[in-house]
């Protein structure tokens, strides 16, 4: 699914098309997504001027003059740039249509996605966020704290939305690989030092992983319709029992909170 750096390559790629741009109407075509989509929605958004972009976490927020529209892009959603005049597909669901031609097309084919006109930041979905990982708030110290007396594995740790936001099952392995931190390892034994090596880890791949474009696997496209190209770059994802490239022993795959999990049994203890 697109994680954070996809989310933000999203963001990146529409702000320059939207922003100052006026809402001539919302088009939905599929209102059954992950929660349906109200519809109020359209009509209230109609009309508005776009103001800029945010991301929180994974989601997308877009601020208009009286609402801000908040967009989670499931686990194949794409939010696209182009033409309204373009025919649409089959998974096309919404077409925010913009006063100068284009629309924010927004395809899903697994319809995981969701859509919500907010009157504040103040949303259930939002409320109970842990901080950015790019942000000062998140650092080893925070990591630390936050798993004292945690008896469950690292990786669901990092995870944890209410630890720190936006490392999924990608990111997640590959930071572990970065730390040298095995992922089954419980989360309250882990010293500050190694915590503030996986701190490091997270910023460095999720800045990488932006910069590149983000992560490709399956259904991804950034906001331009173009691929991220970060995938291949990638240690340990998606490469179990092949060679390590650190150290050239067996990378196993097992299964973790129901995610696979890829490590290297000499590099990470």
């Amino acid at each position: 699914m697109p994680e954070l750096p996809e989310v933000e390559t999203t963001r990146r790629g529409i702000d320059p098309h939207v922003v100052d741009r006026r809402i001539e109407h919302v088009l939905i075509r599929n209102a059954k997504l992950r929660w349906p989509i109200e519809e109020a929605l359209a009509p209230l958004a109609s009309g508005q001027r776009i103001l800029g972009t945010r991301r929180r976490a994974k989601y997308l927020l877009i601020d208009l003059e009286h609402h801000t529209l908040m967009v989670h892009l499931g686990m194949s959603g794409s939010l696209r740039v182009m033409p309204a005049s373009t025919p649409p597909l089959f998974h096309d669901h919404v077409d925010i249509v913009l006063n100068d031609g284009n629309c924010l097309r927004y395809n899903d084919p697994r319809r995981f996605g969701s859509f919500h006109l907010l009157t504040s930041d103040d949303h259930a979905l939002l409320r109970h966020l842990g901080p950015e990982p790019l942000s000062s708030d998140f650092d080893g110290a925070w990591l630390y704290q936050a798993a004292r007396g945690r008896k469950a594995a690292v990786k669901q740790f990092l995870m944890d939305g209410r630890i720190v936001v936006g490392v999924g099952n990608i990111y997640a392995n590959e930071a572990l690989f970065m730390a040298g931190i095995r992922p089954t390892r419980r989360a309250g034994n882990i010293s500050l030092q190694r915590y503030q090596r996986l701190a490091e880890a997270v910023k460095e791949l999720l800045a990488a992983a932006i910069e590149q474009g983000g992560t490709t696997l399956r259904d991804f496209v950034g906001g331009d319709g173009k691929p991220g190209y970060f995938a291949q770059k990638l240690r340990v994802y998606g490469r179990g029992g092949q060679s390590c490239r650190a150290c050239s022993g067996q990378l196993q795959e097992i299964r973790l909170g129901n995610r696979t999990s890829v490590f290297c049994t000499t590099c990470q203890r």
